[in-house]
């Protein structure tokens, strides 16, 4: 719901269905319109702008109110996607940086746990208990119960928090897991500690995961599916 009314707003900002100035100047807030305007600030100021770093408001409004009046603009829409788009290819790569910085350093310490092995792709696994069932293959549907987690320990899914075990294909998931799920015999239990390039890379996905994250899963292999 949070995440449609988001939508619904930026939108309507974006687009240009800004209120009049008068509205704009009550600072009481006594209509609706008036709170109309300041709360879908408020959520544009918290959701989207603050992934921008410093901006220039006069400009800002500029653009909006010129969008709106079907004024001729500054710089084309193309243009403008394009500095945004380099902008945010510029924060995620920074933020990248850091977090593969910091899974370097987690990778390593994670390593020199006693129980912790690492495959040639640099997977780290522990088993915490071991199935006697088949293995799967990459070719193989699965049915598993896992909870992941950040480094932090922020845990970001989890099928057992949704109560009901989760079932895919082994060629259709990141590759962390097409390797580590065939380490497994049916009724193990592994802890996995994924690099970032054998998870979601520089991409991230979503809110929950940012570029660069080094991911941790605890897998229940249930099932092999025919």
């Amino acid at each position: 719901m949070k995440r449609t009314l988001l939508a619904s707003a930026t939108a309507a900002i974006l687009t240009g269905a800004l209120a009049s100035s008068a509205i704009a100047q009550d600072t009481t807030l006594e209509t609706p319109e008036s709170k109309i305007s300041y709360g879908l600030g408020m959520m544009i100021g918290e959701r989207v702008l603050q992934q921008y770093g410093e901006l220039d408001y006069d400009l800002l409004m500029q653009g909006m109110k010129a969008q709106k009046a079907g004024e001729e603009t500054l710089i084309t829409m193309e243009e403008a996607q394009m500095a945004l788009q380099a902008q945010q290819e510029e924060v995620a790569a920074a933020a990248a940086a850091v977090a593969q910085e910091k899974g370097d350093g987690f990778l390593a310490e994670n390593k020199a746990k006693e129980g912790v092995a690492v495959t040639d792709s640099g997977l780290q696994y522990e088993v915490i208990t071991e199935g006697d069932g088949a293995k799967p293959t990459a070719d193989d549907t699965v049915s598993v119960h896992y909870v992941g987690t950040l480094m932090d320990g922020t845990e970001f899914d989890s099928s057992i928090a949704r109560g009901e075990p989760a079932s895919f294909p082994l060629k259709g998931v990141i590759p962390g897991w097409t390797e580590g799920l065939q380490l497994m015999n049916v009724g193990s239990k592994y802890r996995f500690v994924i690099p970032s390039d054998l998870a979601y890379g520089e991409r991230g996905a979503g809110q929950a995961i940012g570029p660069g994250e080094t991911l941790v899963f605890e897998v229940e292999l249930l099932e092999i599916k025919s």
